[in-house]
Parts: C-alpha cells; sequence; structure tokens
C-alpha cells in the first residue's frame, strides 16, 4: 500500500469541503484542507450570510413606515447609514471565519492557507512550491460570479465585491433575472437607491412558479424597481463625474453610479490542473461526477458548486457529509436531490419545493391546483397594498402534493416545514385533517380549496 502524507486533501474550504474534512477527520482519517481566500466559503464569506444580514437590514424601511400604523411614533425621515451596517455584517463575517477555522482544526484536520492545484492522481501542488500527496483529493473550490464580456465590464462589479461598497449608489443597475439580481433589488431599493434591473429576456426568476414569480415582478414594479427587458450589453463607460454610461440593446442608454453583474455563477474550476489527472469536465467548466461524488479520475472527488448539480450551500453540505459517511464512515451514502426546496430572498420573498403548476402539467397532466390570494392582516393595518399568493400542486389521480410555491412575508420559515410533507408523499387529504393554526398566515396552507 503507498505511504501518503495524507489520507484526504481537500481543496476549498466552503460548505462542502469543510464538512467533507470535518467528518472525515473525526473518523480518523488524516485530512488537511486548503484554502487561498478565507474559511467558510461563498455562502458564509460573501454569499448567503452576509446578504441575509443585508436583507434584514433592509426590511426595517417597510417595517419603521409601518409602525405608525400600529401607534409607534416613528419620525417622518429615518437616517439610515450604510457604513454601520456594512462594518457590522462583515464584523459578522470575521467571527464566522473564525468559527469555521476553529471547527475544522478542533476536528484533526488540518488548514493550508494557500492555493492549491492537482499535479497528479494523488498529488497537490501548493502554491509555496511544495508537493505533497494524498490518497484521495476532494475538491470543493465552489463557483465564481459570471461577467458579461462588453466593452468596460471592469467598471462593473459582482456579488462578491458588493458587501465591501464605500458608499451606497444613488442609482445603480443589476444585470440579471436569478435570485441574486432580485435579492440585490430589493436590498438597495430598501435603502434608498433607484434600481434598474435588465436581462437578455423577459423572464425572471426561471425555475420558480410562473403565477409566483410574476407576483413578485407586479410588486418590485409598484415599488419603483424599474424592470428592462431584452436588453444586452453594448458598453460600459465611465463619465469625467465617476458615473457609469451603460449602452444596451432595445433600449436608450441609462446613466447610473453603479453596475452590478448577477448573471450566473459558473463552476470555479479553472486553473486547477485537472488535466493533470485526467479529471474531465463539462463545457460549463463543471466536474463531472458520479453518483459518490467520484471523478473520471478514481482517486479525485468533487462536491458542491464545482459539479454544477444543485447550487445550494446544503446541498453542497449533503454532499461533503455522503461522501465523507462512504468513503472515511462505512456507511455508504448517496445524495437525494428530489424535493429540494429553496427561497429568493426579495422583497416579498418566495419559497418553493417540488414542481411547478408548469411542470406538473407536462409531467402527469391531470393536476389540481389549490391556491389562496390574500392579504396579510399586518399589511391590512399597515396600510400596504401587497397581496400574498400561497400555491398547491396536487396529482389528481392520487391526491398527492407534488409541489409547493409561495410568495409572501415569511415564506422560506414557513415551506422548510411545509417542504417535509411534500419528501414524505402526503396528500391534500393529510393537509385538510390538520387543524389550523390562527391567526397566521400559515394556517393559509391547511384551508386551501
Amino acid at each position: 500500500m503507498a505511504d501518503y502524507d495524507y489520507d484526504l486533501f481537500v481543496i476549498g474550504a466552503g460548505s462542502g469541503g469543510t464538512r467533507a474534512a470535518r467528518v472525515a477527520a473525526a473518523y480518523g482519517a488524516r485530512v488537511a484542507v486548503a484554502e487561498e481566500y478565507r474559511v467558510g466559503g461563498t455562502c458564509v464569506i460573501r454569499g448567503c450570510v452576509p446578504k441575509k444580514l443585508l436583507i434584514y437590514g433592509a426590511h426595517f424601511a417597510e417595517d419603521l413606515r409601518d409602525a405608525r400604523q400600529f401607534g409607534w411614533d416613528v419620525p417622518a425621515e429615518c437616517a439610515f447609514d450604510w457604513t454601520t451596517l456594512r462594518d457590522n455584517v462583515l464584523g459578522e463575517v470575521d467571527r464566522l471565519n473564525k468559527a469555521y477555522t476553529t471547527t475544522i482544526e478542533s476536528s484533526g484536520a488540518e488548514i493550508v492557507h494557500e492555493r492549491a492545484t492537482v499535479a497528479g492522481p494523488h498529488e497537490v501542488k501548493l502554491a509555496s512550491g511544495r508537493t505533497v500527496t494524498a490518497e484521495r483529493i476532494l475538491i470543493a473550490t465552489g463557483a465564481t460570479p459570471h461577467v458579461p464580456s462588453c466593452p468596460g465590464h471592469e467598471h462593473g462589479i459582482t456579488s462578491n465585491e458588493v458587501f465591501h461598497l464605500d458608499s451606497l449608489p444613488r442609482r445603480i443597475l443589476i444585470a440579471g433575472a436569478g435570485y441574486i439580481a432580485n435579492e440585490f433589488a430589493g436590498i438597495f431599493h430598501q435603502f434608498g437607491s433607484h434600481v434598474t434591473l435588465i436581462n437578455r429576456t423577459d423572464v425572471i426568476l426561471r425555475g420558480y412558479d410562473e403565477q409566483v414569480r410574476d407576483r413578485l415582478l407586479q410588486i418590485s414594479t409598484m415599488k419603483g424597481i424599474e424592470f428592462r427587458f431584452h436588453a444586452e450589453f453594448r458598453g460600459i463607460e465611465k463619465q469625467d463625474d465617476g458615473s457609469l454610461k451603460v449602452e444596451m440593446t432595445g433600449h436608450d442608454p441609462i446613466e447610473v453610479d453603479c453596475v452590478l453583474f448577477a448573471t450566473g455563477r459558473v463552476p470555479n474550476s479553472g486553473g486547477l490542473g485537472l488535466e493533470n489527472a485526467g479529471v474531465e469536465w463539462d463545457d460549463k467548466g463543471a466536474i463531472t461526477v458520479d453518483a459518490d461524488n467520484r471523478s473520471s479520475c478514481d482517486s479525485i472527488f468533487a462536491v458542491g458548486d464545482v459539479t454544477n448539480r444543485v447550487q445550494l450551500t446544503p446541498v453542497a453540505i449533503r454532499e461533503g457529509q455522503a461522501f465523507a459517511d462512504t468513503f472515511y464512515g462505512n456507511k455508504p451514502t448517496q445524495v437525494d436531490y428530489d424535493c429540494i426546496p429553496s427561497a429568493v430572498f426579495s422583497h416579498p420573498p418566495i419559497a418553493g419545493v417540488g414542481m411547478t403548476e408548469g411542470e406538473a402539467r407536462q409531467k402527469h397532466g391531470s393536476v389540481k391546483v389549490y391556491q389562496s390570494d390574500f392579504r396579510p392582516m399586518k399589511n391590512v393595518l399597515a396600510g400596504r397594498n401587497e397581496r400574498a399568493l400561497y400555491k398547491l400542486i396536487c396529482d389528481a389521480d392520487t391526491d398527492r402534493i407534488l409541489g409547493i410555491h409561495m410568495i409572501g412575508p415569511d415564506v422560506p420559515e414557513i415551506l422548510q416545514v411545509a417542504a417535509v410533507a411534500v419528501k414524505a408523499g402526503l396528500t391534500k387529504a393529510a393537509f385538510d385533517a390538520t387543524v389550523a393554526l390562527h391567526p397566521s398566515m400559515a394556517e393559509e396552507l391547511v384551508l386551501l380549496k
């Protein structure tokens, strides 16, 4: 048997890599993790976590206005200080970075704070020039923001840089129509920026239920967010006053103070030396793996966004856990990708699990759709004309729930529990038999007709 420096060498200390490393180490494996940026990965350092904190901050804009209807003496003009929120969020990111570092080290794994690339089936080359060997190599380098190739694209920023802005832009253009674009559109709008969102097509949030995403478009437009569809970049020109002039197809030019690219994320596989071990990847850069996360090289594995299967943090964590359980815990495990819940933390948020109405009709033909289109009690008293929409899609023959899709206050919190019902294969009758919890928004799910 070959003598290796490590049993497992993980490249990337994000959600998937961290879970795999610490679980494998807990099973007794000799593990090292290489990370060239910060421990915690995109989600913790410059993704889900800091973004959600900004969303909490943005919600106060509406909450403070609504509070007056509930008897609170809130000044007409409430000043918002971006740098206070920004610095507090970055402080929390620092805390989490240290916490993740401690978690890995306390499990017995070693952290290597430098870039690592694949030098062979069992070899990893470090930026310092040192080469180490491992029985298995796990690539968990995640994904990176896609930046359109147009003249002047260097003047734009991505979700990596948005958390570090020196000041709030008075006018911001957001390119894209996925969850990142719509979430930051809501954030910057609530902070007082004029937001223009442009997209190559006229469809936002592709993959979510059509009726629900149309409701978000309607509400966002009503709030004052501007949408320009069928628009592609022609170029970005920096003006003498520091503003940016953006040329696009199908629309007049626009002058803004910031351009945020939210046009998707691509697997972060470039320059990893995959060819040195015969690791195959597809035309998008995603490492090709089987159900056990093994690449075309028997000793090299990959989990998380670098495989481009489902780009969600909890999925990467499950893949990392399954890998460690299978190869170090004597518990063969494969991830089940069916019925994965997801959410868009827009204003208001969207959440969904299972098939959309369109998908269900295409696959099952005969479906029943139950829905509730209502004005939440808090919105009524606040004088906010904003309606929630809950949908239940069922198989007409078996009554089994195929999907749940929602838009409204707190729907991600509600859907997490409801997703269990869809995953378990429960029927509409099971919801009907459940007594409503009154008064709550969630009770609408068991009262649908």
